[in-house]
């Protein structure tokens, strides 16, 4: 699945030499935290390409993300999440991690998971904010939803990190996430 999310990104970037692999994870066993370190900063733009469950007993598990282990309150976001009858929003203005997904929970249909793709806008930049957004869906059966989300870390250091963990719990094993670098123009 994920090759194939490759594939497109890839074509519509202009070319299969626009997406670079990184680092691929995927968990052997339930894990609390998924972290991507010594990232190079020799791209313009990172991808995060995710498809995760975690074992909150609910229907859905939020995966939330730091960057440069800063759990300090220096995240904004922002949120759109439509279910095919109701588009809700929402925000925080001061947090100490960000939403990058909501994902299956425990309780959901065994064996679906949730999927995402999140970009770093200008991730090496010593110069400005990051701006982080996301694309993400989960299927529940039925009455799944649709995700789109912005986040700002508010620091002109460059993203070298990537720590990535359930909102109250682990990530299960299974789930799959690959860090891509993104060539500029």
């Amino acid at each position: 699945m994920l090759n194939f999310i490759a594939a497109i990104g890839s074509a519509a970037a202009g070319g299969a030499t626009a997406y670079e692999s990184i680092a691929t994870v995927t968990l052997a066993v339930d894990t609390a935290t998924v972290s991507f370190t010594s990232i190079p900063s020799t791209y313009q733009h990172l991808q995060l390409r995710l498809i995760g469950r975690g074992n909150r007993a609910a229907t859905v598990s939020t995966l939330r993300a730091t960057v440069n282990s800063d759990t300090g309150t220096n995240y904004a976001q922002h949120n759109l999440i439509g279910d095919g009858a109701t588009a809700t929003v929402g925000g925080a203005a001061s947090g100490s991690n960000f939403d990058i997904a909501k994902v299956s929970g425990a309780t959901a249909t065994a064996s679906v998971f949730g999927v995402a793709i999140v970009d770093f806008h200008d991730y090496a930049s010593t110069t400005k904010n990051k701006t982080i957004r996301t694309m993400a869906g989960v299927d529940l059966n039925g009455s799944g939803e649709i995700q789109l989300r912005s986040a700002l870390w508010i620091n002109t250091s460059a993203i070298n990190r990537i720590d990535i963990v359930n909102q109250t719990s682990n990530i299960i094993a299974g789930s799959t996430f690959a860090l891509y670098g993104i060539k500029g123009a």
